[in-house]
């Protein structure tokens, strides 16, 4: 898939950053009932903005909303539950996605058959990326006093598949976008012909 035109590529960043906006307040218990699609965003900003540029952008959009959010309420950032040491591991966790977005970019297709092969791309990077988030939180977020893997692998049990699955839910509705748009807003002249 070629990289989308310059007008496109600002559309697409607004977009996912709407998106971002839209949901990720959600996480510090803001009265939307999205659940937080940033894990999708970067996935879906790998695969169609590709740009290094942009993945630095929303890393630090995404601090930014966390941080206004937290702050907004009165609270210590650094003082926050779900801000401890491991809350660098969110740059790791997601570069993960960016980055396996942006190695399937070449494969990607409005074609059934490549939609699901990112939408597998998609479970595989979402998976590594939550086990990097939440074991660095768990492990190394001092916030469990005497961690021990089977607690740990409760956790993962517990929160994995919703994770995932949001992630999941995200991106298909972006393919499905991405498919409407291929079936009905390419040029006339490059649709083929009744009967053809």
């Amino acid at each position: 898939m070629n990289l989308p035109s310059r007008p496109a590529q600002y559309g697409l960043f607004a977009a996912l950053l709407t998106l971002m906006l839209a949901t990720r307040f959600h996480h510090f218990g803001d009265a939307l009932h999205l659940p937080d699609a940033s894990m999708a965003v970067f996935f879906l900003g790998g695969l169609y903005l590709r740009r290094h540029a942009a993945f630095v952008g929303y890393l630090l959009i995404a601090v930014a909303i966390d941080y206004t959010a937290i702050t907004g309420r009165g609270l210590s950032f650094f003082q926050h539950y779900c801000v401890t040491p491991s809350y660098a591991f969110l740059l790791l966790a997601y570069a993960v996605l960016w980055y396996a977005g942006r190695m399937y970019a070449p494969h990607m297709a409005a074609r059934p058959r490549a939609l699901l092969g990112g939408l597998g791309v998609a479970l595989l990077a979402a998976s590594v990326s939550f086990l990097i988030s939440n074991g660095a939180f768990y492990w190394w977020g001092g916030r469990y006093p005497q961690p021990h893997f089977a607690e740990y692998i409760e956790r993962v049990w517990k929160w994995g598949p919703l994770f995932v699955r949001t992630t999941l839910g995200y991106v298909a509705a972006g393919f499905l976008v991405h498919a409407l748009i291929a079936r009905y807003a390419r040029p006339r002249d490059a649709r083929p012909l009744a009967g053809a």
